[in-house]
């Protein structure tokens, strides 16, 4: 692809209205929301009942609770699988904030465990390294749509008697060795937030297998209260709860938005697809992947920059953001998604959530090292990707995938005329 970067003048690649809003809304969301606007119960109501008998069954749990948000859905597992004051849970280095700051909304203490750098995930091969005899659970995030090699985390987590977590708030759908996410381990978060592949605006639910477990968990979403709003209650606190409910409004959405979620799925791949052949062999660029034995959903397609090829020898960040800003200017909407690694986030490094040092320096704690440099895996990734969520979701088709591959592979080519002092605004 010839002519001169965008960035830098020349004519964009993407014409103006290729990329449609998401999510696609229908008369069966409309209907359906109307409906219960004119229903006599706004908050946990007929819909929200309904949604959790309807995502069980789609998922294939046996027990499902709609809540408000996935961070709700993973404190609700970190509480129902028994952690507490002083246990250590083991997570991924790399993921949102709420992968981690679940652990310390139960005052047990996260552990980080580096990333493998092809798929993202959390190392499945560092992980018993870390168990320490405080270690409770494992948290493991299927990053960006892609599942972790969850047989070898269920091989550890019952060597070492530990509970499994899985953090599905992007993966709906996703599958490893054709079993879905969110029914391998004890219990399961799936996030309905605006760019989740099931979008409700916000929202979430928690699932799993196990009634004494799902019984935990209703307790911390509602109240500490044995009983939910479905039955008869005697509004009694029985243990530490929340209330990590969700709204017959909002579970109206979801639920029209889940009967499409099988065909939104299926486009995400195609578009996927289309920009891996696309963008197949461009230097500089190391592309996504699919491993033999995953079912990728393409929740997110993210790339990291190759600077073997690229000849920079500078600040990794700062030229990937240019390269960002450039890819932009192409008209393509992409962005860096955590620009962290978690252990790097204050409310880590200070180790101070509730005052007085706690949970860390609670009684009964112990010291534990988050230091960035014990991650390089992560840094690395994270100094080096861009991704991008809206050019693979419906309504947009094959067209807009390519017009956005094409962006890419214009900005690489050109690649050496990146000038990040340029481009960018200056340091401070």
């Amino acid at each position: 692809m010839s002519g001169q970067l965008a960035v830098y003048g020349g004519k964009k690649v993407v014409p103006e209205g290729t990329y449609k809003k998401w999510p696609p809304i229908d008369e069966t969301d409309r209907r359906m929301v109307l409906a219960s606007l004119e229903g006599a119960n706004h908050a946990y109501g007929p819909n929200c009942q309904a949604l959790e008998k309807e995502f069980a069954a789609w998922n294939g749990n046996a027990f499902a609770i709609t809540t408000n948000s996935g961070t709700a859905a993973l404190h609700m597992g970190v509480a129902a699988v028994g952690c507490g004051a002083g246990d250590h849970v083991l997570v991924t280095a790399y993921s949102w904030s709420s992968s981690a700051t679940c652990i310390i909304h139960h005052n047990a203490i996260p552990l980080f465990v580096d990333i493998d750098f092809e798929t993202i995930n959390i190392d499945v091969n560092q992980i018993e390294a870390a168990i320490t005899p405080r270690t409770k659970a494992i948290i493991v995030v299927h990053l960006h749509g892609l599942a972790v090699d969850m047989e070898k985390v269920m091989a550890i987590a019952r060597k070492h008697n530990l509970k499994v977590i899985e953090d599905c708030c992007q993966a709906h759908g996703a599958r490893y060795k054709g079993r879905k996410v969110g029914t391998w381990g004890d219990c399961a978060a799936f996030s309905f937030n605006q760019n989740k592949c099931l979008c409700s605006g916000e929202g979430g639910m928690f699932v799993t297998d196990q009634e004494e477990i799902y019984k935990a968990a209703r307790q911390v979403w509602s109240f500490g209260e044995t009983r939910s709003p479905a039955e008869s209650r005697d509004y009694h606190a029985y243990a530490l709860g929340w209330m990590y409910r969700n709204n017959d409004l909002t579970a109206a959405f979801a639920r029209a938005q889940l009967a499409k979620l099988d065909r939104y799925i299926e486009v995400q791949r195609q578009n996927a697809a289309v920009l891996l052949e696309t963008l197949h062999g461009t230097p500089g660029l190391i592309l996504p992947t699919e491993p033999e034995g995953h079912f990728h959903n393409w929740y997110n397609f993210t790339c990291r920059l190759d600077f073997s090829p690229i000849g920079w020898a500078g600040d990794r960040s700062r030229f990937r953001d240019a390269v960002m800003v450039a890819i932009q200017a192409e008209g393509v909407p992409a962005g860096t998604w955590q620009r962290f690694i978690l252990p790097a986030m204050t409310v880590f490094q200070a180790k101070n959530a509730y005052g007085k040092g706690c949970p860390w320096h609670c009684q009964g704690a112990a010291e534990v090292d988050y230091s960035p440099e014990r991650f390089p895996v992560a840094q690395r990734h994270t100094d080096t990707h861009f991704g991008m969520t809206v050019p693979l979701r419906a309504p947009q088709g094959p067209e807009a995938a390519r017009y956005t591959g094409e962006a890419i592979r214009k900005v690489f080519e050109r690649i050496r005329e990146i000038d990040p002092d340029r481009i960018l605004k200056p340091m401070p």
